[in-house]
């Protein structure tokens, strides 16, 4: 081991190139290259295999991530693949979207002692490509066809791993959507500059090869109610996510041109998925040649600023009320954004928005903030200071504040379905079950808006308890 690992005294932290600015802002396609293969075995060096590996204990998956960065240095990446795919079912996505700098990376041993983290996302990315590039990836083979069914409502991270998981276990499985593709967010809501949709794309086709089967543009509440599918199904797992956006009130905030974020990022996925979407040709959700400010501090809020500098806008300002230290999303995507040329207006909230008298935005109307003591999350309070009021010019207004849960039991027609104060879904947390028999739910619509990485982590815990339950049912069955 000490021939191929503890290099971090020796070798510095490297991420693999980065197009510079004025290059990658001209397109959507990813920013960072692939690590040659000699340099992710050097970066895989780096790790001190820690006898408490804290980047795997603030991995929400537990990826076992010492075993496949010492595989990685030591150039056995079929078996690194292997290693990584037995914990996540998209380790090719993780490692572009995960916000490394706040979970594994972030928590890495020789990082805190100063001598920089692991670039643990960057070596996932390369493992999981290159596994593609030789064919170790292979569509899922049970060992045995089982003739219990699952159906799964919602065909984006926890619904696809919950769908694997099953598959493998030999289960029949159905997902369904309401969207024309499969992805959920992972298609409609990232940018391509942070990942590329045949990368999707390609996970689903070996999803389909596996045998699972996608009803698209299937609407629950529509097409079939919740006890409609429970009947064509032995269990139904609710895995919708939160699409419901947090509104923004104030004088003039019905103004046109003031739009939700993820209106604003599936028209522009959509575009590019050479869709025709009229809200982007008309200009109502393209920010061509348009002042534009983002309201919010999170990665939502960072992908609608970066896209909007692709669109070719005049100028993009992001609106937040706290500072940087105190910003819910990625330093790493803020820098970006930086360098890309975004302007962060810190400290500041929006109080009205003005119009140009037609009923179109014009400007926000913002105020400064003063972050006073902190609050029972720990958070300093922002505090408005009196008569700090500004205006920025804007033709387009997006609003990045987060998502709420729908109101499921209305559209999926099942008012047995119990929710909690905030709209999520009720579930017993040792099983996943609601309080409908058989029905099951995970990811965001349970806990709320939150990372992919933990949504894959529900997905495959709900696969593990309705495995549990079918099996149990059918050791009754067996015994009647």
């Amino acid at each position: 081991m000490a021939e191929k690992l503890l290099k971090f005294v020796s070798l510095g932290r490297a991420m693999p190139d980065k197009r510079p600015a004025e290059e990658r802002t001209r397109d959507f396609a990813e920013i960072y290259a692939d690590f040659a293969a000699r340099a992710a075995q050097g970066q895989a060096s780096r790790c001190s295999q820690c006898g408490v590996p804290f980047c795997q204990v603030h991995c929400p998956l537990n990826n076992n991530i010492p075993d496949w960065l010492k595989l990685t240095a030591e150039g056995r990446l079929e078996e690194a693949y292997e290693i990584s795919a037995a914990t996540n079912t998209f380790p090719e996505i993780c490692g572009r979207i995960c916000p490394q700098d706040r979970l594994c990376e972030g928590n890495c041993v020789i990082e805190q002692s100063g001598h920089g983290t692991v670039t643990i996302g960057a070596i996932e990315r390369h493992v999981t490509d290159n596994a593609f590039a030789q064919g170790w990836v292979k569509p899922v083979r049970p060992v045995r066809e089982l003739p219990q069914s699952v159906g799964i409502i919602g065909a984006g991270p926890a619904g696809l791993a919950a769908g694997e998981a099953l598959r493998r276990q030999g289960y029949q499985v159905t997902i369904y959507d309401r969207h024309d593709r499969v992805g959920g967010l992972l298609i409609y809501g990232i940018p391509n500059f942070k990942l590329e949709k045949q990368v999707v794309q390609r996970r689903e086709q070996l999803l389909r090869d596996g045998g699972i089967k996608f009803e698209l543009n299937f609407e629950v509440g529509r097409d079939a109610s919740l006890d409609q599918l429970r009947q064509r199904h032995d269990a139904v797992l609710i895995a919708t996510g939160v699409y419901k956006a947090r509104d923004l009130g104030g004088p003039g905030s019905g103004a046109k041109g003031i739009v939700p974020a993820l209106s604003y990022l599936t028209a522009a996925n959509r575009h590019g998925l050479g869709d025709q979407v009229a809200e982007f040709e008309s200009g109502e959700l393209n920010a061509r040649d348009k002042h534009v400010v983002v309201i919010g501090g999170g990665d939502t809020a960072m992908d609608c600023v970066r896209t909007a500098v692709r669109q070719g806008a005049k100028s993009v300002k992001c609106l937040y009320r706290r500072d940087r230290a105190n910003m819910p999303g990625s330093q790493r995507e803020t820098r970006n954004a930086e360098e890309e040329g975004v302007e962060f207006i810190w400290q500041s909230a929006p109080s009205a928005f003005l119009d140009d008298g037609a009923g179109r935005v014009r400007a926000v109307r913002a105020e400064r903030i003063h972050l006073g003591l902190p609050d029972a999350t720990g958070r300093q309070t922002p505090r408005v200071i009196e008569g700090s009021a500004f205006d920025l010019e804007a033709d387009l207004v997006v609003k990045a504040l987060g998502f709420e849960p729908e109101d499921l039991p209305q559209r999926l027609k099942a008012p047995a379905l119990s929710v909690t104060k905030t709209n999520t879904i009720r579930v017993n947390w040792r099983s996943l079950s609601t309080t409908i028999p058989g029905v099951f739910a995970a990811g965001d619509i349970v806990r709320g808006a939150s990372l992919v990485v933990w949504a894959i982590r529900d997905g495959r815990d709900a696969a593990a308890a309705i495995d549990t339950y079918l099996q149990e049912n059918a050791r009754k069955a067996a015994a009647e």
